[in-house]
């Protein structure tokens, strides 16, 4: 973490911090003895973070593209509308890079076109980059770290970041739970 980065949680292994405007980090670590970690850490595993978490997406789609790549389309619940915001989706091309020791996702909004079946009044999530980082400190664990940078016109006011926060620590718990509690 460099100096001018402002954490906005920290708590049970999971750390979420803002870089700057519009850029933020979250950080954890996974471990299981029982399983080869790089086994798991594919779109399979995307999609297990979205099914484990029905409270928060409405709707999740993978459509796999190669082994590489897939489109990702997620509506998420409207947690603010009675704020008067307008309810969020994702859709997002994926691409997967597979390096010595580190897995790397690399996200980016599709914004030429809006996925099918979303509510005509919902509105995309500008992701602007995202890249999931996997590096694999044994066999057994890894160093997980997101890097999120929104689109620069996207305003996230400061109390929403704290709930986004939490939403995003409750579904990341819930992940690193179920994936440290795998048995074979």
């Amino acid at each position: 973490m460099t100096s001018v980065e402002t954490i906005i949680l920290n708590k049970n292994g999971l750390q979420i911090t803002k870089c700057s405007t519009n850029n933020y980090k979250l950080r954890f670590h996974l471990e299981n003895n029982n399983i080869y970690i790089e086994k798991i850490i594919d779109f399979p595993l995307i999609k297990l973070v979205y099914d484990l978490n029905p409270d928060v997406y409405e709707k999740t789609n993978i459509e796999n593209i190669s082994d590489t790549q897939a489109k990702v389309t997620l509506l998420l619940r409207h947690f603010f509308e009675d704020l008067g915001m307008p309810q969020r989706y994702s859709y997002v091309h994926m691409t997967k890079h597979v390096e010595r020791n580190k897995i790397t996702f690399i996200t980016k909004s599709i914004t030429t076109e809006k996925p099918p079946n979303m509510p005509v009044d919902s509105v995309l999530m500008p992701i602007q980059d995202l890249v999931a980082t996997f590096e694999l400190v044994t066999p057994h664990m890894t160093s997980v770290s997101f890097d999120i940078l929104f689109d620069k016109r996207f305003n996230i006011p400061v109390f929403a970041e704290k709930i986004i926060a939490q939403i995003l620590f409750k579904v990341f718990t819930r992940v690193k739970q179920f994936i440290e509690n795998i048995t074979i």
